[in-house]
């Protein structure tokens, strides 16, 4: 069965769900406040969306709208989310930045076992970190992401943040062609060099919005990179902008600058200072306007830029007792596997491992073993000349520095490592389980840019 938007969003309240036993669903697009925890019940399925104007594209979403429904919770709170897969095909749900337990990482085969097609899975888990976060399969990941399964997780800080407005921006670009039809979102030949783009730029599905704030006050804009390929080059020209947060870990507020270069699975949270009314400025991806944003009358006095965020819970690497380890992030010596017997193309590596989508097993072979509440740093050496957003699971690491800029250390779980770049990291393992660490360029990740670590 295909839904039409309307169709989701209006007959959400007591549908059937194959697989339930025809109980009737509970859907909540906002966050409750009635209550002090917050469940949330997650469709995927088919949706027609118009990217392109009088053309249908075959997406898929959550709750009704790709990229899908935003959830929310505040820190230390448990988020319980029930998934419901009404596609056609396995899916999971991983929540890319928050540190839970393994059995909620949503990695098929590692944590969980897939979700069938009508069938649901409880995910319980608390958030132990307030910031930007987003969600996603690990499922197929370049078509899934691709359609459109991907969306945002906001988790509020404990106490108010000193900011009374803010807007979350999903920034996707489409594989699809002039008809809205989808084209390839993992072709080969790109897959080897920096992955395979699409062609229609997004902020929240739609392509070059205009978007309304309010003159004088002080916006939070929480960008969220959820393409499956490409690093945004952030710059609004003209705009007093600062930033508050990276990748949902709070940082002293400086500038934004000329630009800031935000790679898969990333996250910008920018303080804006809305200009007077009537004023447009450009978000811009390098020369390419992504969104305009435009100052309209507000009642209100103009707003103050609030103090830094308060840091996360995050236990601090200590480095003279740290064990270091290195990770060379190279092409394959083999530039594809048998795919015609069931097997899938490889042309990246880890330390000359090559992670294989179509081995089930690939998890039992860890690239490195770790000691529970050990202090590590990790050398990361990119030996291609295409950079790669380092993602791994379940923790969140300190950036200490690079050999190719410098670098205020911060908090993160995704660093986008450049070209030819050696980068040091550090961290606590202090979460007992197998983790991802992988490229959050999809198509590098599923030919052979992912490795798993053990932390015993």
């Amino acid at each position: 069965m295909k839904f039409k938007r309307r169709q989701v969003l209006a007959g959400l309240v007591g549908l059937g769900v194959v697989g339930l036993g025809g109980a009737g669903v509970r859907y909540w697009l906002g966050r409750p406040e009635s209550v002090a925890t917050h469940d949330y019940q997650l469709i995927a399925a088919p949706l027609d969306m118009e990217l392109m104007p009088g053309r249908q594209t075959p997406a898929w979403a959550y709750g009704g709208q790709a990229p899908g429904v935003e959830l929310r919770c505040r820190q230390g709170e448990r988020l319980r989310v029930r998934f419901i897969n009404q596609l056609d095909v396995q899916s999971t749900i991983h929540w890319h930045g928050i540190r839970l337990p393994l059995a909620m990482d949503g990695v098929p085969y590692v944590s969980q076992a897939p979700v069938l097609p009508g069938e649901y899975f409880d995910y319980d888990f608390i958030c132990p970190d307030a910031g930007s976060f987003w969600y996603h399969p690990h499922t197929a990941s370049a078509e899934q992401l691709g359609r459109g399964l991907v969306g945002p997780l906001i988790v509020e800080e404990r106490e108010p943040s000193g900011f009374s407005h803010e807007r979350t921006l999903c920034l996707k670009t489409w594989h699809i062609d002039e008809q809205g039809a989808f084209t390839e979102f993992l072709v080969p030949r790109q897959a080897a060099r920096e992955g395979t783009r699409g062609r229609l730029s997004t902020i929240n599905g739609a392509p070059n919005p205009t978007l309304e704030l309010p003159e004088g006050q002080i916006v939070r804009l929480r960008l969220i990179n959820v393409d499956n390929t490409i690093t945004y080059r952030l710059n609004l020209p003209g705009a007093e902008a600062r930033i508050y947060a990276l990748d949902g870990n709070p940082v002293e507020p400086r500038p934004l600058g000329k630009d800031y270069w935000l790679g898969p699975g990333m996250r910008l949270d920018l303080a804006l200072k809305v200009p007077a009314a009537g004023q447009e400025l450009p978000l811009r991806n390098g020369p390419l306007r992504l969104a305009t944003l435009r100052s309209v009358i507000s009642t209100q006095a103009p707003g103050d830029w609030p103090p830094a965020l308060p840091a996360n819970p995050i236990a601090e690497p200590d480095l003279a007792r740290a064990e270091t380890l290195r990770f060379n992030f190279e092409w394959a010596a083999a530039l594809s596997g048998d795919v015609e017997r069931g097997g899938s193309y490889r042309y990246w590596q880890i330390n000359g491992q090559a992670w294989d989508s179509a081995d089930k097993g690939c998890a039992e072979r860890p690239i490195a073993t770790l000691k529970q509440g050990g202090h590590y740093v990790f050398v990361l050496r990119n030996m291609a000349q295409y950079q790669h957003p380092i993602h791994l699971h379940g923790m969140t690491f300190k950036v200490l520095g690079s050999d190719r800029r410098k670098i205020v250390p911060y908090f993160t779980d995704t660093y986008l490592l450049g070209k030819n770049e050696t980068a040091r990291i550090a961290f606590v393992a202090d979460n007992p389980g197998i983790w991802m660490f992988h490229c959050h360029v999809v198509d590098h990740m599923e030919t052979g840019l992912m490795a798993a670590i053990e932390v015993v």
